[in-house]
């Protein structure tokens, strides 16, 4: 796979203004908020706490990644925020107004691309759009998203026929489709080998410069989440700490974006937050930047 370059130039999305402000700024009204949420279940084991307490302002066109232990409510969050579930109590703000339910100016991208295999990469693109846009439009749009994540020559093609570093591209641009205000992103490369999620991250800010909407990205790799947040949340599991609200730390990452992986002030705040999950420094795996070196070392 062969990731762009340079973001071409698009239109405004349907939906968005043309002078939209691509530098991050907490509290502008299009941002999302949320004030004392908590979600719990209830089992035959009695009621399960999943979330509490959480109190977070994610800004107009701010990247901020979630980061925390299996079962610390990190998925539970981007469905809230989604508006596949509700919260047990608090308030989830969006534009300045509470959430009910699914809201058009969100969208997911999940860790399986979830393409219609009877369609083209052409067809689930369009997919995404909104309501109510012209043909003409709606195919000008799909034709420069395509262009955006690099799969123009590719348009034709149905999800069987390409890698899975290319269908999740597609999964990406029907996600941005319909103009989104905020971008929710759950593992989206997970599932991608090493060197595919590496040109994935990059791919990722590239199409965030061109259109940059808030992103609001769950991962369990704490390299990636320092290589395109603004912020880094981390989460606390509550069946580990049950006095404790659920955001354990917030970590604000120097540096504009894209940024340097081998900066050493990355490395510090990564120590930091593998600490935080419970990983001492001398038992930290290789990172994926140097798993990718040793792979291409390996190749060549």
């Amino acid at each position: 796979m062969t990731s762009t370059a340079t973001a071409p130039v698009l239109r405004p999305a349907p939906g968005r203004p043309a002078d939209v402000d691509p530098s991050p700024a907490r509290g502008r009204p299009n941002g999302v908020r949320l004030d004392a949420i908590a979600r719990s279940f209830e089992t035959p084991q009695g009621r399960h706490e999943v979330l509490r307490d959480l109190d977070i302002e994610l800004g107009s066109g701010e990247i901020v990644a979630v980061v925390g232990p299996s079962g610390c409510g990190k998925s539970t969050l981007l469905r809230l925020i989604a508006g596949l579930d509700r919260p047990s109590a608090g308030v989830i703000r969006l534009g300045g107004t509470a959430l009910r339910g699914t809201d058009p100016r969100t969208a997911v991208a999940f860790q399986e691309p979830r393409l219609l295999p009877w369609r083209t990469l052409a067809q689930n693109v369009a997919f995404g759009l909104p309501r109510g846009l012209g043909r003409r439009e709606g195919r000008q749009r799909v034709q420069e998203l395509l262009a955006l994540v690099g799969l123009e020559h590719a348009a034709a093609l149905r999800p069987r026929e390409v890698s899975g570093g290319m269908a999740q591209r597609a999964s990406l641009a029907r996600a941005l489709a319909r103009g989104p205000e905020v971008l929710l992103l759950d593992e989206p490369f997970g599932a991608l080998d090493a060197l595919t999620r590496l040109r994935m991250q990059d791919l990722l800010l590239e199409v965030h410069a061109a259109e940059p909407t808030t992103v609001l990205v769950v991962t369990h790799d704490v390299e990636e989440a320092l290589y395109l947040a603004d912020r880094v949340l981390l989460l606390r599991s509550l069946r580990q700490h049950p006095h404790s609200g659920s955001l354990a730390r917030t970590v604000e990452v120097p540096g504009a974006r894209p940024r340097d992986r081998a900066d050493h002030a990355l490395a510090a705040l990564r120590v930091e937050l593998l600490q935080g999950l419970g990983v001492h420094a001398h038992q930290t795996a290789p990172s994926a930047s140097r798993i990718a070196d040793l792979t291409s070392e390996n190749l060549s």
